[in-house]
């Protein structure tokens, strides 16, 4: 049984599928991005009853949760202010495939500092400015949507 939503985070569009539902774990898909999101507390009936569905209360849960995986993907977002720079951000949603750089390396504008996998294509994301990486928010695997911050470039 799926079920398909369209949001706007700040515009933003994604598309999420929501695949499958397992005790508080759904499956889902943001714009054909595969995404296990884990449900930390029940909704409130009383409060939301519009959001509870009989046996399937996690997907009205899932779609709102769904657009949070990718800032996910940025492990510290409490870190981020303590980055100085200029934050480097994913130009489209995909995969990390590989980090290139770590903390504290200097780069160019134009070195390639990840590689995004995006719809089985290999993307090589640049450096827009020259510095040092002062923070790296993701790791190979991680998913990502656009716009997530990937590194600090200072």
């Amino acid at each position: 049984m799926s079920k398909k939503y369209q949001y706007k985070v700040q515009g933003v569009d994604y598309e999420v599928d929501i695949e499958e539902v397992e005790g508080n774990i759904a499956k889902v898909n943001v714009n054909g991005i595969p995404f296990e999101v884990e449900l930390q507390q029940p909704i409130n009936a009383a409060k939301h009853p519009s959001m509870v569905k009989p046996k399937v209360a996690a997907p009205a849960v899932a779609p709102a949760a769904a657009p949070q995986a990718a800032p996910a993907a940025q492990p510290a977002p409490s870190a981020q202010p303590a980055a100085n720079g200029t934050p480097l951000k994913a130009p489209l949603p995909g995969t990390i495939s590989t980090v290139n750089v770590k903390v504290g390396d200097q780069v160019s504008a134009g070195d390639t500092v990840v590689v995004l996998e995006a719809m089985k294509m290999q993307n090589n994301i640049e450096a827009e400015n020259s510095g040092t990486v002062t923070a790296i928010n993701v790791s190979p695997g991680d998913s990502v949507m656009e716009g997530a911050v990937l590194l600090t470039i200072g």
